[in-house]
């Protein structure tokens, strides 16, 4: 793992004893709210390995559900998460899971509403750093590092070339960027982050492209 300063070894400015269960744990929860959208109304949260074992003497609980109310890894909240989101009506429920994962600081998360459900999986691999490995059943790798677009797309020749040729009209960079799907031909994932903000013009033009279903923009 490369870092690209001290100040990555050393950690984020943050709430709580642990980078790798806080920090990190606060902005996987904050992923999964700036995919979703808005507030959820329910909220289940699967831990896994070192999550699991530790997640309440740690403060995994409260940094993941006060990333999940939109409060920052240094947001004094963070402490009184579960009681805000008690307050709120939001109902959130913690699992530990049995099974063994890749990485020992793994998580799922799950928001629900009315009208929607989304599922998350993320790691946290140290230094307040995250992964997101996973996405509604799509393969991801995605860090949460930059602003990023996800891009539901029918499986259709021209479909990633046609969002690539917008990208390069509002002279945005690509610093990574990666296609999943889950069976030929079929509904297809594509994560790109990228170095600069990204606008509502873009956004509109992607939107109207043909074979595009869905795009969610996450701004770092």
């Amino acid at each position: 793992m490369k870092y690209r300063s001290v100040f990555d070894i050393i950690g984020p400015i943050m709430i709580g004893p642990s980078s790798s269960h806080t920090a990190g744990a606060a902005r996987i929860g904050r992923v999964a709210r700036s995919i979703f959208g808005r507030e959820p109304e329910c909220v289940h949260i699967f831990l896994y390995g070192s999550f699991a074992k530790t997640y309440k003497g740690h403060g995994t609980d409260v940094a993941l559900v006060g990333g999940i109310l939109d409060f920052d890894t240094f947001d004094q909240r963070i402490v009184e998460a579960l009681s805000i989101a008690e307050k709120k009506g939001i109902k959130i429920s913690f699992f530990q899971e049995d099974a063994l994962t890749e990485h020992p600081n793994t998580v799922k998360v799950v928001l629900g509403d009315k009208n929607n459900v989304l599922e998350l999986v993320g790691i946290s691999i140290g230094g307040g750093k995250i992964e997101i490995i996973e996405l509604d059943g799509f393969q991801l790798d995605l860090s949460g590092n930059s602003p990023a677009l996800l891009i539901v797309h029918n499986d259709r020749f021209g479909a990633i070339a046609g969002v690539s040729n917008i990208v390069a009209k509002y002279e945005i960079n690509i610093g990574q960027m990666k296609v999943a799907r889950k069976e030929k031909g079929q509904k297809a994932l594509m994560s790109m982050e990228v170095d600069q903000n990204i606008s509502k013009e873009l956004l509109d033009e992607i939107t109207k492209l043909p074979n595009v279903l869905q795009v969610t923009k996450i701004n770092d």
